[in-house]
């Protein structure tokens, strides 16, 4: 797959959230392109997450608009949340093909558990991985063929030097072929990269 350079896919209009009787962020507006990566950045608790369940459809309390240039969202979508979802009673591989099952993915499950450190523990149920390798199982679908659109709520919590390496190249490339790719956390990916940063119920892009 690979999206027409400069293709707008997401627009956010006059975007508003509260929780609690706290505004979170008011008069966010963007637009985010095929091939873009862009970081979003706050401190605990400043609306980042409340923000990525808005944009893949999962909190509908919101003001303004959030509009895809997708009609089929859903299948153009990879969206990884904070929590790696994994199944205890499931080994690695188990759990990746069912992840994919539910979300239409295809591609070498063997070869994207190689690819985030997990040869040796394809057939190790995940309850006795450590929470970093919980963490490799949910993102090895990165390794598998591109979604249109990535999601990720903090993708490289609980992984080494090596995997932050390792996922960042990942990253990338996948932006080189024109996905865009929009994740939170306080890591900057390598590279030209838009940053989108919350804080006091303000929304701003500094870069």
């Amino acid at each position: 797959m690979t999206e027409t350079a400069n293709t707008t896919l997401l627009t956010l209009e006059s975007l508003a959230c509260e929780r609690d009787d706290r505004v979170l962020f008011s008069d966010l507006n963007m637009q985010a392109r095929a091939g873009e990566i862009w970081q979003i950045t706050g401190a605990n608790g400043a609306g980042k997450t409340t923000l990525l369940r808005i944009l893949v459809g999962l909190h509908g309390f919101y003001e303004g608009r959030c509009q895809w240039a997708m009609p089929r969202l859903q299948e153009e979508l990879l969206y990884l949340g904070h929590q790696p979802g994994i199944r205890e009673e499931l080994t690695a591989v188990e759990n990746l093909r069912f992840a994919c099952a539910l979300n239409g993915q295809r591609g070498d499950l063997m070869s994207a558990l190689q690819a985030v450190g997990l040869r040796g523990f394809e057939d190790v149920p995940a309850a006795h991985l450590s929470a970093g390798q919980k963490r490799r199982i949910a993102l090895a679908r990165l390794w598998l063929p591109c979604k249109r659109v990535w999601v990720l709520d903090e993708p490289y919590t609980a992984i080494d030097q090596h995997g932050v390496e390792s996922l960042d190249a990942c990253i990338q490339a996948a932006a080189g072929q024109g996905t865009l790719v929009i994740y939170t956390s306080h890591h900057r990916v390598d590279g030209r990269v838009r940053r989108l940063h919350l804080a006091g119920g303000q929304a701003e892009v500094v870069s």
